[in-house]
């Protein structure tokens, strides 16, 4: 099979795209990887206890909820395009409100405001980039969105590294934020619109002609009589329900990703990394430099992910991934149990690093991939909203009890939970996900949609319809 690389070279202009889109993905990134190193400082300066902490944090996932579920729907209304600049617009101004925050009120609810943009950019990125892509290469260009992500996160474990001794550096740190929602809205300008969207409303010569565009030779008109098939089925279906029993398997799928994604913690690493760190011994600024170690490595291994997804496929890395995230977990949940703290504080900074990596070529990228394949386009922007909600959702009640359960249990039992859940995955991903690589969005959709086993539907082949 041709590399990534080779076949991504041969279209620059589906590389401009998803890149340009993808920066929807520094809004949650940036955001995420900042607060961890703020909050820090926030909690002297503003006088912020465990719960206000959590708010916090927990703030911007409560908005995003319901951002990714109202950016779903208007995905559909008015465009994956205008959706995520409307998305980048809303961002700059909750970042600057949050920067100017005199209280952690102030300061919640400015992380509310942001959450609605950064839920509406998740649900609809990866929607957007997958609707153009070739089925050759789609694993990383959505994938980009997750890189992007990544990136935001390791450049705001810099920015709080870097000013962690200048006065007032929380409030700089949350402000500079901005910057990636102007990125996005300027990138949005020179980007065209799905060539899917187009169809469902009808605007057929200009999908034809975003689809020339970004199948660098191949026969784009048989992928456009493919599509207008699949829209003419779903309109004599009456464009379906989520709810129908052929989109059951997809729902199951894509919840369950959704879900398994955060109860294995992967955002309490993210956003109390440097906490993680000061349970070591370590000072707050040294923890902060140390975190920039997690967020290199969620850099460097969604890069990997990136050039592997299209070759290894994704349910493969699925698996890999979560199998070693899970032993990191193991690790440090014997760290605490045992106070390996005290004798070989190193380990937890191993175990945090070895997780980052895991998740970054497994859950990470592959959730947002997942979801934007399995489902048919009639429903395509609402299934994806429902899964971000999910998604989301379990972020917040993972982020927001973190603290709460360790005081309650304790570090190693905490982490012994998240292993667990992460065994869970794992048993999920072998009986229920299939294998999508190489294939169009409407053939994943006939298969999905028919009535067959997980077994089958990953033996399935390239063009088995329903």
């Amino acid at each position: 099979m041709p590399s990534f690389t080779r076949e991504a070279a041969r279209n620059p202009f589906i590389l401009k795209i998803s890149l340009l889109a993808a920066l929807g993905g520094l809004l949650f990134g940036y955001d995420t990887g900042v607060i961890s190193g703020a909050l820090l400082y926030i909690k002297k300066d503003l006088n912020a206890g465990d719960l206000a902490q959590s708010w916090i944090v927990a703030g911007l996932l409560v908005g995003a909820v319901f951002g990714a579920l109202a950016g779903g729907r208007l995905a559909d209304l008015i465009s994956r395009r205008w959706t995520l600049l409307v998305s980048g617009v809303v961002y700059v101004a909750a970042a600057l409100a949050a920067a100017f925050s005199q209280s952690s009120g102030q300061l919640v609810a400015a992380r509310m405001v942001l959450g609605l943009a950064v839920g509406a950019a998740s649900a609809v990125v990866p929607l957007y980039i997958a609707e153009h892509t070739p089925p050759k290469i789609r694993g990383g260009t959505v994938s980009y969105n997750q890189l992007m992500v990544t990136v935001g996160i390791l450049v705001a474990y810099l920015v709080d590294f870097a000013l962690r001794d200048v006065g007032s550096n929380w409030r700089w740190m949350l402000g500079l934020g901005a910057l990636p929602g102007v990125f996005l809205v300027l990138g949005m300008l020179f980007v065209p619109y799905s060539p899917r969207w187009l169809m469902q409303r009808g605007r057929r010569d200009e999908a034809r002609d975003v689809l020339r565009r970004t199948r660098a030779g191949e026969d784009y008109e048989k992928e456009l009589t493919e599509i207008e098939s699949v829209l003419s089925e779903e309109r004599r279906a009456g464009l379906g329900t989520l709810l129908r029993p052929s989109l059951r398997p997809m729902l199951v799928i894509g919840i369950g990703l959704a879900v398994i994604q955060q109860v294995v913690g992967v955002n309490t690493v993210v956003y109390f990394s440097p906490t993680i760190l000061t349970y070591t011994g370590l000072h707050a600024n040294d923890a902060i430099a140390q975190a920039l170690s997690v967020g290199i490595t969620n850099v460097v291994f969604t890069v990997i992910a990136v050039l592997l997804l299209d070759r290894v496929g994704r349910r493969a890395l699925l698996i890999a991934g979560t199998i070693g995230l899970t032993l990191a977990l193991a690790t440090l949940a014997a760290f605490f149990a045992f106070h390996w703290q005290h004798s070989a504080p190193w380990v937890a900074l191993v175990a945090l690093v070895v997780f980052m990596a895991s998740f970054a070529v497994g859950l990470g990228p592959g959730f947002w991939l997942m979801i934007s394949e399995i489902f048919p386009l009639g429903v395509r922007g609402t299934a994806m909203a429902v899964c971000s909600v999910f998604n989301w959702a379990a972020n917040f009640v993972v982020s927001y009890y973190f603290l709460q359960l360790i005081d309650a249990i304790g570090k190693a039992w905490t982490f012994s939970l998240y292993a667990v859940m992460g065994i869970v995955g794992i048993a999920f991903f072998v009986t229920k996900v299939p294998e999508t690589k190489n294939r169009t969005l409407e053939e994943i959709e006939r298969d999905l949609g028919a009535p067959s086993s997980p077994s089958s539907t990953r033996t399935s082949t390239r063009h088995r319809t329903a």
